[in-house]
């Protein structure tokens, strides 16, 4: 068995809260704030979504890249401060102040700044270079899918990259430039977060993007035909929440390639996001044991099968290049035997979610008095609906199902769900920031299965309660976690 890591070596509370949701949406002054207000909760850990660059839906599940940043969620404030943006701009051209600022940066930045910049590029050299072709090159064929794109650049011809390269030298500096910015922005609040006792954590999807750089790069390790399109692509089998199953046309992994290469790939996104955070929720685990596979020709996921992924000979190779791994299992759905002891031989905490727990029997494993300690209590996650809103949709024999369970009710139901998972055996207890405020269901992150109004919640501060973070502090200090 693993020996689990040191970040689990303790009680924590935290809040799930996506940069995008902070009133500004971006790593400036109110991510530092946040940092503080988590500080004054008596809150040590800060929970987010991936930060990749997203496609027009806004997924941060669907990036362009699994290892580039958004460059939305830069403060140009911090530009500023830095004399690298001089003139006025609009400040929602995040492309314009960025390339105004590489330009001040050429012309004035001192040796030391452009050595830093050089070594960036080198030391990411491994994703940078494709990132930024790709980024440039789709731009230029009107944000078309890599797979729709001319022949010559659809299938990496070196003669047509380079003439690429040579008519876009600038721009495309100007991609590297944004993501130096980032890094940068990124690793001071990284550090300033720590230095309050706060870690940083992040979700890294199993599956990536079709039309993403890494799979234009390495089509070799993806399940793609000769002219890039998916012949079996991932999703979920036919379940209780949908008769058709959950298609999500993800192309899945040529595993033997990934074998042959000693998973070289997975070494290099582990190591990007061990760089930019403390532990790492990996979204989907239970694919590592065995994909639902289905047919590309198939509309639905009704005619998929599970097909055994090396879960075990990834991991050890991991655990080997990186020591014990902070990672936490999302072990929601279908989850078999052989799934847990997948994620128990590496000692990765799962998840268990209160909103699952209530209006069944008393063996339903998401109840507190089934709560392990190698676990993370939430009330919900981005993909729920906010307890509130939930609390509202549940019918009466369900509502009397939890009166029952804790036997009073003192609180309101959202901070009796909040105390819950404080109060949990759990190791760690994750609150969204929606139930800190107590808001409906108008405030969800995400609804699964659509396409539109998702990804947009943020918060503005005067939304938070007087004495929000005392209250926050002392259930923290009650349950052992501050």
């Amino acid at each position: 068995m693993s020996q689990q890591a040191a970040v689990f070596n303790r009680r924590r509370g935290g809040v799930l809260l996506h940069i995008t949701s902070l009133p500004t949406g971006t790593i400036g002054s109110d991510a530092y704030r946040f940092v503080d207000f988590l500080n004054q909760a008596g809150m040590t850990i800060w929970q987010m979504l991936p930060l990749g660059p997203t496609h027009g839906d806004k997924s941060p599940y669907q990036c362009l890249s699994a290892h580039a940043a958004n460059n939305a969620l830069i403060c140009t404030e911090q530009l500023h401060a830095q004399d690298w943006i001089k003139r006025p701009l609009p400040e929602n051209d995040i492309r314009s102040m960025l390339k105004a600022a590489y330009q001040q940066f050429e012309q004035h930045a001192s040796e030391a700044e452009k050595s830093a910049f050089g070594l960036f590029c080198q030391q990411h050299q491994n994703w940078l270079q494709d990132y930024v072709l790709f980024c440039e090159i789709r731009e230029s064929q009107e944000n078309k899918a890599w797979f729709d794109w001319p022949i010559t650049l659809r299938d990496r011809e070196q003669i047509a990259l380079y003439d690429f390269e040579l008519e876009h030298l600038s721009a495309l500096s100007i991609r590297k430039f944004e993501q130096f910015i980032f890094s940068n922005q990124w690793q001071d609040l990284k550090q300033y977060a720590n230095d309050k006792d706060v870690l940083l954590f992040g979700d890294m999807p199993i599956f990536v993007a079709h039309d993403s750089a890494d799979v234009w790069a390495n089509r070799h390790l993806f399940t793609l035909d000769e002219l890039g399109q998916a012949t079996r692509v991932a999703g979920v089998p036919p379940d209780c929440f949908s008769e058709t199953g959950q298609r999500w046309g993800n192309p899945l992994y040529e595993w033997s390639k990934h074998q042959t290469e000693d998973y070289q790939w997975w070494q290099d996104r582990l190591n990007t996001q061990l760089a930019l955070f403390d532990l790492i929720r990996i979204d989907h685990f239970r694919g590592f044991e065995a994909c639902w596979e289905i047919p590309a020709s198939c509309e639905t996921a009704i005619d998929g099968q599970w097909v055994a992924a090396p879960g075990e000979a990834l991991f050890d190779k991991m655990q080997t290049v990186f020591g014990d791994l902070p990672l936490i299992a999302e072990d929601l759905g279908i989850i078999t035997p052989e799934v847990t002891a997948l994620k128990e031989k590496y000692a990765m905490p799962g998840m268990k979610i209160l909103q699952f727990a209530f209006g069944g029997g008393a063996d339903n494993p998401y109840l507190p008095h089934h709560h392990e300690t190698d676990s993370i209590a939430y009330t919900g996650t981005h993909d729920n609906n906010t307890t509130l809103g939930w609390y509202h949709t549940l019918d009466e024999q369900t509502k009397a199902h939890m009166t029952d369970y804790f036997g009073h009710q003192d609180e309101d139901v959202v901070w009796q769900l909040n105390r819950t998972a404080l109060q949990s055996i759990a190791q760690l207890a994750i609150l969204p920031m929606q139930d800190i405020l107590a808001l409906d269901g108008e405030h969800r992150m995400n609804v699964p299965g659509t396409t539109e109004d998702n990804w947009l919640w943020s918060f503005q501060w005067d939304w938070l309660q007087q004495g929000c973070h005392e209250r926050l502090r002392h259930l923290n200090e009650l349950y052992g976690r501050s």
